[in-house]
């Protein structure tokens, strides 16, 4: 007996399916959405993922990701310049965000793996740095925000030695965030608490 395929429909699923998360069965709901939408509204939506693929960049100062040369985090004058939270991902900025705290962020775009080859020059290290030394005595605190895994420590002991020539205090999220555990999953009052009970590295 033959299988049915349509082989459009499932390369379609197949493009929905290699996003993280997404297995087959919401791969191919996803994919007779699309089907069902008008010629009109499908080509909208590609062209929403081509326009945000072209113009979405890193900021210059912060690396979080901005339509513009600098996000609006960093060009805000009412946040809390002297304090920078430190994260692995955008993702994450959003979980903080979401905590309602007024700091600004360096986000590393990765952490530092022995395992999958990724060295402390592939991430936005060296640029934290250069940003802690541009700005000498505004900045009084560094928030090492990295995930509570080994890379993630790793990263935090790290970072901390590249800056201890400027004197600034270090410190790290408090417990609460459980080890081995994602910021992306993190509900807002952990989080909260990780961040108020936060102590030096």
């Amino acid at each position: 007996m033959s299988k049915y395929i349509i082989p459009s429909f499932q390369n379609l699923v197949e493009k929905f399916q290699s996003l993280p998360g997404v297995g087959q069965k919401t791969a191919q709901r996803f994919s007779y959405f699309i089907i069902d939408l008008s010629k009109k509204e499908a080509e909208n939506f590609a062209k929403t993922i081509v326009d945000a693929k072209e113009n979405i960049k890193l900021c210059k100062i912060c690396k979080n990701l901005t339509d513009d040369e600098i996000c609006s985090i960093c060009a805000d004058e009412k946040r809390d310049s002297s304090v920078i939270c430190v994260v692995e991902f955008p993702k994450d900025v959003m979980s903080f965000e979401n905590s309602g705290f007024n700091f600004k962020y360096h986000v590393l775009h990765g952490v530092i793996s022995p395992l999958s080859g990724t060295s402390p020059s592939e991430i936005y290290i060296a640029d934290l740095v250069d940003r802690v030394k541009e700005n000498d005595g505004k900045i009084k605190e560094i928030i090492m925000a990295t995930n509570p895994t080994m890379e993630g420590e790793m990263t935090a002991v790290y970072i901390k030695k590249q800056l201890e020539p400027f004197n600034i205090k270090i410190t790290r999220l408090a417990c609460g965030v459980p080890i081995g555990g994602s910021l992306q999953y993190t509900d807002k009052v952990t989080l909260s608490r990780a961040l108020e009970g936060r102590g030096e590295l």
